[in-house]
């Protein structure tokens, strides 16, 4: 793990320095997303935020017993439906 202290200047800007800079990949224009978690500012590049929450929300539906995509699932449920229908008829 990279560590390097920075400080805030009076215009509220912090600059990355350049090892981590290049260790992560970024370049002039990079678009990080910032927040704060657990009281520490933490930057996160939005396709690794996307991800992140990605893998969190499928990994969260799989331990409440989701199988697929709620797509899927209703047509599941309406084919079901449409049997019994049609064998009632």
């Amino acid at each position: 793990m990279t560590q390097s202290e920075v400080s805030v200047n009076d215009q509220g800007r912090v600059t990355i320095p350049a090892q981590i800079r290049q260790e992560l990949g970024l370049a002039p224009g990079s678009r990080l997303v910032a927040y704060v978690e657990d009281g520490r500012l933490v930057l996160e590049e939005r396709r690794h935020l996307l991800a992140r929450i990605q893998d969190d929300v499928a990994r969260k539906a799989e331990m409440a017993g989701a199988t697929g995509s709620a797509v899927d699932e209703l047509i599941a449920e309406r084919r079901v439906a449409a049997h019994h229908e049609a064998g009632e008829s």
